[in-house]
């Protein structure tokens, strides 16, 4: 079947695909039990190039944009991977200092989906900066599955330290007017909760379906939140409301939504989960909350 939506799937495909994008099944197991659901004239190959990641044709910032000025940079972490290589990314013109955003990836390292996130960041108006918490092991290799399993070799409270170190070099850049704040994206959606708890200096966090803190941290949080989550996320949602009772209870400055029939990872327009009106309006309402909040 040609040109293949994912209304065109069952939904059991793209929780297959969760489980294999976050470790729980492997690649052969995933493509056997993908099989199963190639029938009725859609092939597997079809299937494929429905949920699995299409890099090359879904960049929306070229990163030759003549309004953008984007360039690798290092920086220390200490405590974390030691040096850490990120994409750096603002506009070309910018006329004074600017808030900066840390644009946190998912179990992956910097592939190019969270480069162009990077990228969008900094066209929005802010000093952008998507770490690479691969570096220390060499880097995003060039493809997902090796990227995951990188990633896994890596410490996950060492990589938050990463993402600290990366508030750290925003703060005293002479670009940066010293308000920052954080998005990320399934792991990066953690790692955004966690620097809530971690950065006192934090001015905004945006986890997009990430797992949630201990009710025991949440009274460290003095950043707003901005949540965003997909409906039939059950894995990461399941943790929303004891997570939502601490926050309530602490008296914390938060707005949530759930994104109606869409699947984790629905922001990501690389790969069959994505929801193009969902991923919009999430996308509009955390560039406006960085806006109201970093300043």
């Amino acid at each position: 079947m040609e040109n293949l939506k994912k209304e065109d799937l069952n939904p059991e495909v793209f929780d297959l695909y969760d489980d294999y994008a976050h470790n729980r099944i492997d690649r052969r197991s995933f493509m056997e039990k993908l099989t199963l659901y190639a029938v009725g004239g859609i092939t597997l190959s079809s299937i494929l190039s429905c949920v699995m990641p299409n890099y090359i044709d879904k960049i929306q910032i070229d990163p030759n944009d003549p309004n953008l000025k984007s360039d690798y940079i290092t920086y220390q972490s200490p405590k974390g991977g030691g040096e850490i290589r990120g994409l750096l990314s603002r506009p070309k013109k910018a006329k004074k200092k600017l808030p900066g955003i840390i644009v946190v990836h998912e179990n992956r390292g910097l592939n190019p989906h969270i480069a162009d996130v990077g990228r969008r960041a900094g066209l929005a108006g802010f000093l952008s900066l998507a770490p690479d918490a691969l570096w220390p092991l060499g880097g995003y290799p060039g493809n997902d599955d090796d990227g995951r399993t990188l990633q896994r070799k890596r410490d996950k409270d060492e990589m938050l330290q990463d993402f600290i170190a990366a508030f750290d070099y925003l703060k005293t850049h002479p670009e940066c007017d010293g308000n920052i704040g954080v998005v990320g994206f399934c792991f990066g959606g953690w790692i955004s909760n966690m620097m809530a708890v971690e950065v006192p200096d934090l001015k905004a966090a945006v986890p997009f379906y990430g797992r949630q803190v201990s009710a025991e941290s949440v009274p460290k949080i003095n950043a707003p939140l901005l949540l965003h989550f997909g409906e039939l996320d059950k894995r990461v949602n399941e943790g929303w409301p004891a997570y939502e009772a601490a926050l309530k209870e602490n008296n914390k400055n938060y707005t949530a939504h759930i994104y109606e029939g869409a699947n984790h990872g629905f922001h990501n327009d690389t790969t069959g989960r994505y929801d193009p009106e969902d991923a919009k309006l999430a996308w509009k309402r955390t560039i406006d909350f960085f806006k109201e909040n970093l300043k």
